[in-house]
């Protein structure tokens, strides 16, 4: 008889310290797509100040090209010496892209892991001696599957991993020069 009672008891103030953990609210009609992750929330992002511009890589540069795609006559490299990677978490480089003429485009851009989008900060002007900043635009979406996607390249194979830089700088360099991919670099 003692048992019964005492289970009786038991299963009272279970029910009722259930009942109370429950919530009094009952059903909401909250709109749960509104919630985001702390990890998912934007901050106050700003950019770094471009305080100056790397030196135009020379006709001798060690320059390290890498592959964009087997359809394209043009060759694509980085110079080591202008890469950097800001707090801000941008990858700044200067690339050359060059013709099967000779002829060589040389670009100093920026590529931003954690929105995958990239800017051109300067091009080579017009008289080959010096940076042109005319030339600079906002930042934009990279484009991929295009012919000479070479910022989808970057960002995928060797600057960006998790929507963050993958190292500091010399280790990107490294990467670059010796192919080693980000799908290589997977153990």
């Amino acid at each position: 008889m003692k048992r019964l009672a005492l289970a009786a008891v038991c299963a009272a103030a279970a029910s009722s310290v259930l009942l109370s953990g429950c919530g009094s609210s009952g059903p909401t009609n909250k709109d749960d797509s509104a919630f985001t992750y702390l990890l998912d929330r934007k901050g106050e992002w700003k950019e770094n100040t471009l305080e100056s511009l790397p030196a135009l890589p020379g006709a001798n540069a060690q320059l390290y090209g890498f592959d964009v795609s087997n359809n394209t006559p043009l060759k694509f490299a980085v110079d080591p010496a202008s890469l950097s990677v800001g707090t801000d978490g941008v990858v700044r480089y200067t690339i050359v892209i060059t013709s099967p003429n000779g002829a060589r485009n040389i670009n100093y851009e920026g590529i931003r892991c954690d929105t995958y989008e990239w800017r051109l900060y300067a091009s080579l002007n017009a008289d080959h001696n010096g940076w042109d900043q005319t030339v600079a635009n906002d930042w934009s979406r990279i484009e991929n599957g295009t012919l000479n996607a070479y910022q989808s390249r970057l960002y995928q194979d060797y600057f960006c991993a998790n929507k963050m830089p993958i190292a500091k700088a010399s280790v990107i360099g490294e990467n670059i020069r010796f192919g080693r991919t980000q799908s290589t670099l997977v153990r």
